[in-house]
């Protein structure tokens, strides 16, 4: 209209009729309003014509449901916002709280308006099931991610790792159980059979038991027990690193919501795991030798010259170097999945996790020391009483294996196996899956995985700014 002075709010205008004449006004007759230059003078002299029947002030309808041109019918107030709603006082020529309330109003979720209504990614601008949960008008916290397997797709919590290190032994529990009992039984029927016939060996033990044994028998009955000690680590170290490379790909399935068997898990792992052994056992050689690195200078000096001053210098310098050695071992703490899930070689394997823990270190060595705990503690409750059981079963098994430092009875070790099958089995999937799941978070804050895992996962439209999930 051109007689309509300057904006009106929705509903206001006069409606026109399909032969120009105005609605509100039916009793005007064509004549009565003119049709010359002469007669439209004294009618616009009067103003626009309105209608009589106004709503009140500053209650006009929403925009979603104004009343029918030419019905005549005033519209309803909308109902009143929540008492201290609105992240404002309100919009122009309407009531206080209209533009994005975050809750209750005519602008909150679900209510006509600027954050409800149907609009963008769902009902109302992001109101309701769309951009991110209840809409800019109903904001809430964090924004919804996608979650197509244990985690979402965004940045973790240490809760959050945690809980997906243990809902992916949950939900797979067939293939991440069968794989940590099938190697903690290989394990500890090898460590049994050592125990049981090489450290409980007379010959070899006695020695240690008799004040009058010569240094030479000494000598060799600490050697065998060197030997068989090493032996049991070697052998509990390799069915570690073989649990840790089968559920590192257990694990990475189960954060895009795919299962994988056994055998696809080895055929996957299998390629890496010699790579795997040597950087687990690189490391452990890396920190024994910065510590030692750090007491050579108090030995030298107890050598040569004081006694005291040179154990005191190499105990400073022990504690030193086992701190240096932590600091480095943290920063090489993500090499092994780097090394599993990137098929790097190990060189690269510990620049990667350096690279990724870098700006990271304390958070990383707090969560890799919660998780350590965690498995130790429900270690202890497991074994605990399967020990107990295994010293009433065999006598005086426990107590000779205490006195002796190794000599045990054979119902004893079996018994203390077995409840060391059963820990392990627990154990191997917390420490490896928050392990891999530190990894994957380090990678989604620095590198944006979460795109890719989203696009692994079959989620083509994740990422797109025009109405995927944000967080990514």
């Amino acid at each position: 209209m051109n007689d309509t002075p300057g904006w009106a709010s929705p509903g206001s205008a006069p409606s026109d009729g399909p032969d120009g004449k105005r609605q509100d006004d039916p009793g005007q007759s064509d004549d009565a309003q003119g049709t010359g230059p002469q007669d439209a003078a004294p009618q616009d002299a009067q103003g626009p014509k309105w209608s009589k029947e106004q709503p009140p002030p500053a209650q006009w309808s929403a925009p979603s449901g104004p009343p029918a041109p030419g019905s005549g019918q005033t519209p309803p107030p909308p109902p009143p916002p929540a008492p201290g709603a609105g992240w404002g006082n309100g919009a122009p020529g309407g009531p206080p709280g209209q533009w994005g309330t975050p809750q209750g109003g005519p602008g909150g979720p679900g209510g006509p308006g600027y954050g409800g209504g149907p609009g963008y990614g769902g009902p109302g601008y992001g109101g309701g099931p769309g951009y991110g949960g209840p809409g800019w008008g109903g904001w809430q916290g964090k924004p919804m991610a996608a979650k197509p397997g244990v985690i979402p797709l965004r940045p973790l919590g240490v809760g959050e790792i945690l809980d997906g290190a243990v809902s992916t032994m949950r939900t797979y529990w067939r293939t991440v159980l069968g794989i940590s009992l099938t190697v903690a039984v290989i394990t500890e029927i090898l460590v049994v059979l050592l125990q049981g016939f090489i450290l409980n060996d007379s010959a070899t033990t006695d020695a240690l038991d008799d004040p009058n044994a010569s240094a030479g028998e000494v000598t060799r009955a600490m050697g065998g027990v060197l030997i068989g000690s090493g032996v049991v680590q070697v052998v509990t170290l390799l069915g570690t690193i073989i649990a840790t490379a089968l559920l590192t790909t257990v694990t990475s399935r189960a954060v895009l919501g795919k299962s994988v068997t056994i055998g696809e898990a080895w055929r996957d792992a299998r390629p890496q795991v010699f790579r795997l052994l040597g950087l687990t056992l690189l490391l452990p050689l890396i920190a024994a030798a910065i510590v030692f690195v750090g007491t050579v200078p108090g030995i030298l000096v107890a050598v040569f010259g004081s006694n005291d001053g040179g154990i005191a210098l190499a105990v400073l310098g022990g504690v030193v170097g086992f701190v240096v050695a932590v600091w480095l071992m943290i920063r090489f703490s993500l090499a092994s999945p780097a090394l599993m899930l990137e098929k790097q070689t190990v060189r690269k394997a510990m620049g990667r996790s350096t690279k990724l823990v870098r700006g990271s270190w304390w958070r990383v060595f707090g969560i890799q020391i919660l998780a350590s705990i965690i498995a130790g503690v429900v270690a202890s409750i497991i074994l605990v009483p399967f020990t107990l059981i295994a010293g009433v079963v065999s006598g005086d098994g426990m107590s000779s294996f205490l006195d002796t430092g190794g000599d045990a009875g054979w119902a004893f070790l079996i018994v203390s196996g077995i409840g060391a099958v059963v820990g392990s089995t627990i154990t191997f999937p917390i420490t490896a899956g928050v392990t891999v799941l530190l990894y994957i978070d380090q990678r989604i804050r620095r590198e944006a995985l979460d795109l890719e895992l989203a696009r692994a996962a079959g989620l083509q439209d994740y990422g797109n700014t025009s109405g995927a999930t944000p967080g990514s």
